[in-house]
């Protein structure tokens, strides 16, 4: 990775000098770049104490394997110099040239030991995505998130989650930020790659993957293409459903509704395309949340000549990802990542 993503890291990280404090959206458009920008800069600063000065260094290639129509490599990233970040490479053996790229994250459900193999093995709820990351040309990086597979702290790994939020706090961290930090970091390493098209990338995940997809859209505008799956929750709907219990301590963010609410993260993605799909029957995300959150953003789209660019639905499930959910999905992978299309 080259020393700009740094570099581009530091000024995400700081207010835009010159920003228009009174700006609002919904004015013109470069009004609303200038107030997206200061409310970046304002997102990024809630996220702790972030390593902006570690520069990364060459990624370890550990091993390559074949699978059917991709080379897998297994690979050793350094993104934040605390510690290293075991990632998988998916190079499709069918590509355009260069070819577009998407950062898989994967979801949390308990599931301490799954980590970035989700990529490879789905689970019950959503099946691998390997395959279709494949048949599409989609180079694909996934890496393994603080306290998950191969960066598990303990055996138990709830209280390894736990205890990292915990010390995190005391050094003046944020687990989510760090989190955040990798995801930023692992972009840029996808964006170096010589296979990539790097005016091409996308961000997909479900549930906690879901949660860290928007989030990233929203801290970093080199993403063309966000799509979430079962977690776009609105905080205020969750308190009042009392449903702080079913997110991982991860979740939480000191001070963060002094300062954003769930629309107002998201419409820092306006006007680049996003898709959301979420169970109406699903705690984690009060479907009142969700249309709440549809019903902002979607004027805003429409304000800058993009309304086909969002679509936010409910479907009649839980928290899992239906056959008509991957159609709409896959839909718009093709529409916005592997159809040749200007930068946006």
């Amino acid at each position: 990775m080259k020393r700009t993503a740094a570099l581009m890291g530091f000024a995400a990280a700081r207010p835009v000098a010159g920003a228009m404090q009174g700006a609002r959206p919904g004015g013109p458009m470069e009004e609303f770049g200038i107030y997206q920008e200061r409310r970046r800069a304002e997102l990024w600063s809630l996220l702790g104490d972030l390593p902006w000065s570690h520069e990364p260094q060459p990624a370890t290639l550990l091993k390559t394997e074949k699978g059917e129509g991709y080379t897998l490599e297994r690979l050793l990233l350094d993104l934040n110099g605390v510690e290293p970040v075991p990632a998988l490479l998916l190079i499709p053996d069918r590509r355009q040239t260069p070819a577009p790229g998407l950062l898989y994250i994967h979801w949390h459900g308990g599931q301490y030991d799954l980590g970035k193999e989700q990529l490879l093995r789905g689970g019950s709820v959503q099946p691998a995505y390997a395959p279709v990351c494949a048949e599409k040309g989609l180079v694909t990086l996934a890496i393994d998130s603080w306290c998950f597979g191969e960066r598990k702290r303990e055996a138990d790994g709830h209280t390894g989650e736990e205890d990292a939020f915990k010390l995190m706090l005391w050094r003046g961290q944020v687990l989510f930020g760090m989190m955040m930090f990798d995801e930023f970091r692992a972009l840029s390493y996808l964006a170096s790659r010589p296979e990539v098209d790097a005016r091409r990338l996308g961000a997909f995940g479900m549930s906690m993957g879901a949660t860290k997809a928007w989030w990233l859209a929203a801290l970093d505008p080199r993403l063309r293409l966000c799509v979430d799956v079962c977690c776009l929750t609105d905080y205020d709907e969750l308190i009042k459903e009392q449903g702080l219990k079913g997110h991982g301590i991860y979740y939480y963010v000191p001070s963060l509704l002094n300062h954003f609410n769930t629309a107002q993260i998201n419409e820092l993605i306006v006007p680049r395309p996003h898709l959301s799909v979420n169970g109406r029957k699903d705690s984690l995300t009060p479907p009142a949340g969700v249309e709440r959150v549809r019903d902002h953003l979607l004027p805003l789209y429409r304000r800058h000549g993009k309304s086909d660019d969002c679509r936010i639905e409910l479907f009649d499930c839980g928290h899992e990802e239906t056959p008509e959910m991957r159609r709409l999905i896959l839909e718009w992978m093709d529409k916005y990542l592997v159809e040749k299309k200007s930068s946006a």
